[in-house]
This record gives C-alpha cells, structure tokens and sequence, in this order.
C-alpha cells in the first residue's frame, strides 16, 4: 500500500533509486576511504586550471587525513595519503605533489619467491625434526647419550604420533620406526646399540 502510494506520487524517482546499487558502480580502489572521496578525486581529474587542480587536492588531502586518524602515528603521514590520492586515480591524477609520484610498478611489484625446502619426509607423522634429531645423533661418539636420547627421542615420536593419530601408538611401531631412521642415517652403527 506504502509503496503504491510512493510509486503514484514519485513515477521518476524510483527507477533512479533502484538503479543506483553500489555492485552497478564501479570497484573501488581503496575502500578504506569510500565512495564519495573517489568521487572527489575523480572531480578532480575533470578540472581543467592547474592551479585550482593543486588546491583541490590538497584539501582532499586533508579530508582523508581526517578520516584515517590511525595514519597519524606513521612517520610518513603525509606521503601515504599522496599515494593513496595518486593510487584512488589510477594513476591518471596531474597535481604538483610534495612527494615524488609512484608508479604502478612500484606498487604492484610481485613479492621475492620464498625458498622452501622440498626435502622428503620418511614418517610424516612424527615430523621433520625427528629426523633432523636421528641425523644428528649419527655423530655422538658417547653410547650413553645416544641411548639417553633414543628413549627421550622414542617417547617424542610416541607423543606426535598419538596427535597425528589420535589413538595410542603401539610400542613395537615406534621402536622399528626409530632403528629404521638411525640405520637410515647411520649404516655402520649396529642396531642392537639402540
């Protein structure tokens, strides 16, 4: 009934309404800062005097200093919000800045590929460091360390295999595992030592 009213009373408004949903308008590029300041920046793409061009974007400039009272704190305050004015007009905007303008390549440059090891683990379930433990214990010359260490070392896979798992580990599994990985690693030590 309301909207019958409406629609009789306002017959051209309404489609204008309806039409306006942000998922029709272009992305933003910075968010954070909202629809109406990219509409600032994309008037001041449009205004032709220099000058007039320069002051307009300071103001901008001061109007997304206040709305992001968090950037306050950086020691570069002022140098951000000049990207972010620059990044907001893809780059396109002509304003003499205080701050030298970044490239779009400065920005979206890909990060440096992180080396990751792609070393086989033999028993997945009691993790990489066991075996890094059992290749380390192939150097102790001491018999009474390296049985000290086995127990202790022997008790740890007991431990990761019970959370791997979640139901308890037979004994007789994780002994054969353990002189399996210190054969592995040391083939001249004898397996009744461990």
């Amino acid at each position: 009934m309301l909207l019958e009213r409406f629609r009789n009373n306002n017959a051209t408004e309404l489609p204008q309404i309806m039409q306006n949903y942000n998922y029709k308008r272009r992305k933003l590029f910075l968010p954070e800062y909202g629809r109406h300041i990219h509409e600032m920046v994309d008037s001041l793409m449009q205004i032709e005097d220099r000058r007039e061009r320069n002051r307009q974007a300071r103001a901008v400039i001061a109007v997304m200093g206040n709305l992001n009272p968090l950037l306050r704190d950086t020691a570069d305050f002022t140098h951000k919000l000049w990207d972010h004015l620059f990044i907001m007009s893809d780059f396109q905007l002509d304003v003499d800045s205080p701050y030298p303008q970044p490239s779009r390549q400065e920005l979206t440059t890909a990060p440096r590929r992180m080396p990751y090891s792609s070393g086989h683990i033999e028993y997945k379930h009691y993790g990489k460091y066991v075996e890094r433990m059992i290749r380390r214990l192939a150097d102790e010359k001491n018999p009474q360390v390296v049985s000290r260490t086995v127990d202790n070392l022997a008790r740890y896979m007991r431990t990761k295999s019970y959370e791997y798992n979640q139901e308890h580990p037979n004994n007789e599994v994780i002994i054969k595992d353990n002189k399996k990985n210190v054969r592995k690693c040391d083939p001249n030590r004898r397996s009744g030592s461990q």
